[in-house]
Order: C-alpha cells, then sequence, then structure tokens
C-alpha cells in the first residue's frame, strides 16, 4: 500500500491543455474517485499516474518515490480498463498468471496469487475457461484477478464497468467496494457516473476542464457543493437553480426570485458585496422542494407550480413543475401524488436552499 501525492501536474497535447496544474493527496489505503464529463482531464490525469502518458509539469509520487519519469513497470501499479483486454488464446489461470510469469516469479509463488485472487473473486471454478466461454462480468473479475496477482502498491480503474449493463454494474459496485475492504490496497478510480463516485469513493475528486472543482468526501460534496458545476454534476436529478437578485446598495439582507424572497446570512451579504454579486441563483436540491401540508403548516419559501411532468419511479415519484417562469424538479417519496396540470403549493426551507454568484458560479457564504 501507498499514498500517492500529485504536485502540480500538467499535460498538454499541442494547444490544448488536457490537465492544467493539479496538485492532490491521496492518502494511503483510499479508494478515490476522479469524477466529471467527457474531457474533463479525469483519464489523461490517470494515464499520468500510470506512466503511459508524459508529464508536460509537475510531479508525481507513490509512497515517497518520485515516478514522474519513471517505466510503468517500475511504478508498482496495477491498471484495470475499461475494455477488459484478455488474451483470447489463454485460459483464465494463464491471463492471470502471465504478468508473473514475465516478471520470473517462482512457480509455486504463481500458483499460491492464483488461488488467493480466485478466492477473493469467485473464478475457482473457471481457471480453465478461455474468455470467449465467460460472462461480461466473469471477464471483469478476471481482469480484477490479474491485476490482483501483481500485489500493486496501487490499483488504478478507468471506467472499468461502462460495459456493463445496469443491473451487473450494480453488483459489480458492490464486489469492488468488498475487494476494497478486503485488500486495503490504494484505488484510484476514473468515472463519468456520478452514481458510481457516490456510492464507491471514501474521496471523490470533481473535475472540470482539467482542474480540481472539489475533492471530499461523497456527502459533504453534495451537502456543501463549491460552485455550480459541482452542484449541478453531483446528484440525480440534479440541483435547480432560480435566478435572484440582491440589492447591494440597501439594508434588507434578502435575495429576491420571481418565485419568492428568502433572508440572507451575513457571511452571504459580505461575500455578495465584496464581490459585487448583485445577480445569484438560488440552489435547491429536488427533496428539499416539498408540496404545502394540507394546513399551510411548511416554513420557508413558499411559491406554487404547474406540475408538466410525471415519473413514477416506484419507490419515488419525480415532478417537473413550472414555476412563475422557472421549470424545476420536486423529489418526493412513495408512488403517489399530483397529477399532470394539477396546480400545487410548494416550499423549501430556507436552510436547504445555496446561494451562488451567477457570474462566476461560486458559491456564496462559505
Amino acid at each position: 500500500m501507498a499514498k500517492v501525492r500529485i504536485e502540480n501536474i500538467q499535460k498538454t497535447f499541442g494547444k490544448t491543455t488536457a490537465v492544467k496544474s493539479v496538485s492532490l493527496d491521496i492518502p494511503d489505503g483510499k479508494f478515490v474517485v476522479l469524477v466529471g464529463p467527457s474531457g474533463c482531464g479525469k483519464t489523461t490525469l490517470l494515464r499520468l499516474l500510470a506512466g503511459l502518458e508524459e508529464s508536460t509539469g509537475g510531479s508525481l509520487f507513490i509512497g515517497d518515490k518520485d515516478v514522474t519519469r519513471v517505466h510503468p513497470r517500475e511504478r508498482d501499479i496495477a491498471m484495470v480498463f475499461q475494455s477488459y483486454a484478455l488474451y483470447p488464446h489463454m485460459n483464465v489461470r494463464r491471463n492471470m498468471s502471465f504478468a508473473l510469469e514475465l516478471m520470473k516469479k517462482p512457480r509455486e509463488e504463481i500458483d499460491k496469487r492464483i488461488a488467493n485472487a480466485s478466492g477473493i473473486l469467485g473464478l475457482e471454478g473457471l481457471l480453465d475457461r478461455h474468455p470467449r466461454q465467460l460472462s461480461g462480468g466473469q471477464r471483469q473479475r478476471v481482469a480484477l484477478g490479474r491485476a490482483i496477482v501483481r500485489e500493486p502498491e496501487v490499483f488504478l480503474f478507468d471506467e472499468p464497468l461502462s460495459n456493463l449493463d445496469a443491473k451487473l454494474r450494480t453488483s459489480m459496485r458492490s464486489e469492488l467496494i468488498k475487494l476494497h475492504k478486503r485488500l486495503g490496497t490504494t484505488i484510484v478510480y476514473v468515472t463519468h457516473d456520478q452514481v458510481e463516485a457516490m456510492t464507491m469513493g471514501q474521496l471523490v475528486v470533481v473535475m472540470k476542464d482539467g482542474s480540481v472543482q472539489q475533492v471530499g468526501e461523497p456527502l459533504e460534496i453534495y451537502r456543501n457543493p463549491k460552485n455550480v458545476f459541482v452542484a449541478e454534476f453531483i446528484g440525480s436529478p440534479s440541483m435547480n437553480f432560480v435566478p435572484a437578485r440582491i440589492d447591494l446598495s440597501g439594508t434588507k439582507e434578502v435575495a429576491e426570485a420571481d418565485i419568492g424572497t428568502i433572508p440572507l446570512t451575513g457571511a452571504i451579504m459580505a461575500q455578495a458585496r465584496s464581490r459585487g454579486a448583485s445577480e445569484v441563483l438560488l440552489g435547491m436540491r429536488p427533496e428539499h422542494i416539498l408540496p404545502l401540508p394540507p394546513d399551510g403548516a411548511g416554513n420557508g419559501l413558499r411559491f406554487d407550480g404547474t406540475v408538466e411532468v410525471v415519473e413514477p419511479l416506484g419507490a419515488e415519484t419525480i415532478l417537473e413543475l413550472s414555476c412563475a417562469g422557472s421549470l424545476l424538479r420536486s423529489r418526493l417519496p412513495g408512488d403517489k401524488g399530483p397529477s399532470v396540470g394539477d396546480r400545487v403549493s410548494l416550499h423549501v426551507d430556507h436552510g436547504n436552499i445555496l446561494v451562488f454568484e451567477k457570474e462566476t458560479g461560486a458559491r456564496l457564504g462559505l
């Protein structure tokens, strides 16, 4: 096991900068997920760690060793790709042993490592089969086994579940979490799927345009996003945003939107004034936009909306509502709720409304 330290790492391809001075500390034994949209630089950063790309600037450390210019085979890492990349003419046992044979490991040690990895992954009965005789999930486990037998200091995963169907992805997510718990090895995992990031990562790194936007535990990022991009990217359905205005020259410490007015804390007002941020966005998670109780006892911001779309999902129902010119989504528990065309009264607790500067997207009040 080893910690990973990234210091001001950069990567350019011609005139395009794929990774922009990223610095990151990955603690020993942590499951860290790099997440972001296509083209954000997450896979390039992983390939830099693996040594498959040469950095334009900065340094990379695995443990206390500077590996910035070290050959991939000398970095003590194992990588699992989106493609299983198994040797079709070799059976499972040989696929798992081949790298160890190239490393000239003793046969006894190779057999011991294969027995251990196949036991962890439930591959004992498949060792004599060829890849063509395996399901997608079994092939992915073989790819994992091939990495495990190397006993590396760091595992690198590049969207390994993308080619699996939804049910199998869910199952493999659980398998990877259990695997990390058993091995305790540092894992750096790349995905564009925020559900994978939230459910698997002990630490989540959100990236955009080659830069790190926020680093933190999954629920901390969900509850306290630092900017509009993170707030919108993490969470499904994504956060709702409503434009609002702040009178910076007046004495009223409120944000006024078409759906209503909310009070602002002193910290938010101080930042808004220092930035000259009179135009802001009010951010609200779908689960915080709730129908007003029949007795009208709801607290916070109150407004009315018309139901445009109903998405029944069984355990919950997603509503799309037209509210004073804004289209908002609400998440309700259960399978009963209003119908399309209904007019409903809604409320959001003031404590669940986040305020962002409209121009830069930065969160106010942090």
